[in-house]
């Protein structure tokens, strides 16, 4: 079985987002695995492990600098990666992105499964999943809380506000999976070492066949009209415990109707 897992260089969380054109600024330097892919990777990686035999291609899209997405694949266990790197891909929405994953997907030689995290921690759309099953033309079974694989057939179970559901499907498909699947696995040292000898091939639009009239700016679906960063809140209130601070902190939220 050949899984291929999409992953995403994501600027790190915690750090402060940098905007430049209408665009998150992604090569300065703190990006990092989209931490919503991990379980994608961890549930390819057990997918193989459980079956004796198969092999896990982790694929990212992005600048320079998001081969790191992929070299983390790697260390976690990964057999190869992919990384497409194309200045004509800056600006690409969740479509437009998809249009790059489907066809790189497609030139390794396609896969009996595509796995992928629930979202990126930067946009959160949840769009590209499903946009990449329909491109590939395989079912998509999103949101996944387990994953199995018997034979040809995929199962999933989605948890749903008030029930569970399961999913089945025919192999090839395109599952994503939440932070609910799995714990994913630490990269260790001989992980680490070993990743060192991996290939990681570097692709274009030229090598998938892509015109970039269907990428970035020129092939979005969306407009960015404006952005900016968060003003700096002006409202804060600071309470210093003299021994009332709770009795004080109650208040304040009863006050502004926060209770």
């Amino acid at each position: 079985m050949k899984i291929v897992v999409c992953v995403k260089h994501v600027p790190d969380i915690q750090s402060d987002r940098q905007i430049a054109d209408g665009r998150t600024v992604r090569d300065g330097g703190d990006g990092t695995l989209n931490e919503l892919d991990e379980n994608a990777l961890e549930s390819a990686l057990s997918l193989v492990e459980a079956a004796g035999e198969g092999e896990v291609v982790v694929l990212t899209v992005g600048p320079d600098d998001a081969v790191d997405a992929v070299r983390k694949g790697l260390q976690m266990g990964a057999d190869e990666a992919v990384h497409v790197v194309d200045e004509a891909i800056a600006g690409s929405d969740a479509i437009a992105t998809a249009r790059v994953l489907a066809a790189a997907i497609t030139h390794v030689g396609g896969a009996d499964l595509v796995v992928t995290g629930m979202a990126g921690l930067d946009g959160l759309t949840s769009l590209v999943p499903a946009a990449v099953a329909a491109l590939l033309d395989v079912p998509a079974l999103p949101l996944a809380a387990q994953l199995e694989v018997t034979g040809s057939t995929v199962r999933v179970t989605r948890h749903l506000d008030h029930a569970s559901e399961v999913l089945e499907a025919q192999l090839p498909a395109l599952v994503s999976v939440t932070d609910q699947a799995n714990e994913p696995r630490y990269p260790n040292f001989k992980g680490i070492m070993a990743a060192r000898k991996k290939p990681v091939t570097t692709l274009t639009l030229a090598d998938l066949g892509l015109d970039a009239t269907l990428v970035g700016a020129a092939g979005a679906r969306t407009e960015v009209l404006e952005a900016a960063p968060r003003p700096a809140r002006e409202d804060r209130v600071l309470v210093t415990d003299t021994g009332d601070a709770g009795v004080r902190l109650a208040a304040y939220l009863v006050e502004n109707q926060l209770v």
